[in-house]
């Protein structure tokens, strides 16, 4: 099975020209003022440009207003829209039919009851994120570095379209890979030098151990 890796909260050509080199099959812009990760739509777009071809662009948003949706949808021209705010089934499907974009709904996850949230967003969002709860006074919904129990999601509907993050890095990988058997990952803060910066060493040490993880499951 193949297996999609998005690197997300992307900012520097160095960062981008990493995950590219990797293998990363989406790369994330996040447009939330609050996060350390935020860039503006005009400079994701310049960025944009280069994963043409290679990988899925994905705008990440929070609560945005439709102005400013409009504003990252006409200068960055992402393939996807990931929602990682508190938006319903009827907005999610509103947005859908606004862009014509498909739409990755984030939801936050610290037990198996959480997963009952799923419900009202099937065939409505085109896929999940399923990210750790944040702690608590984060302002931040994800990039927290928090992961929750991945066993919660081997019993998931295998029909479920979702990435798996939260807390992700070069040295779990491997267990989360083996836990959840997730048919697409999620990584920002697991590889950063510091919040909001992409370090492309740890970028190419994290696809070495996903590589080796696969490796290892195969034999």
């Amino acid at each position: 099975m193949a297996l999609d890796i998005k690197i997300c909260g992307l900012k520097t050509d160095k960062a981008l020209a990493a995950a590219l080199a990797g293998g990363a099959s989406h790369v994330g812009f996040i447009f939330f003022a609050k996060s350390p990760r935020f860039i503006d739509p005009p400079e994701a777009g310049g960025l944009r440009e280069a994963a043409i071809g290679k990988a899925k662009a994905v705008a990440v948003t929070v609560d945005a207003s439709d102005a400013f949706l409009d504003e990252i949808v006409a200068e960055m021209r992402p393939d996807m829209l990931q929602l990682h705010g508190s938006e319903s089934p009827a907005r999610v499907a509103e947005l859908k039919a606004r862009y014509g974009l498909p739409v990755m709904k984030a939801l936050p996850i610290s037990e198996a009851a959480d997963l009952e949230r799923i419900k009202p967003f099937v065939g409505i969002a085109d896929r999940f994120l399923f990210d750790a709860k944040p702690p608590k006074g984060s302002e931040l919904p994800g990039g927290n570095g928090v992961a929750f129990d991945w066993r919660i999601l081997a019993g998931l509907d295998a029909g479920v379209d979702y990435m798996l993050s939260g807390g992700l890095n070069a040295a779990n990988i491997g267990d989360a890979l083996r836990l959840a058997n997730p048919p697409a990952i999620d990584i920002s803060s697991g590889v950063e030098s510091a919040p909001g910066v992409k370090d492309p060493a740890l970028i190419e040490q994290f696809f070495r151990a996903v590589r080796a993880a696969r490796d290892t499951r195969a034999a």
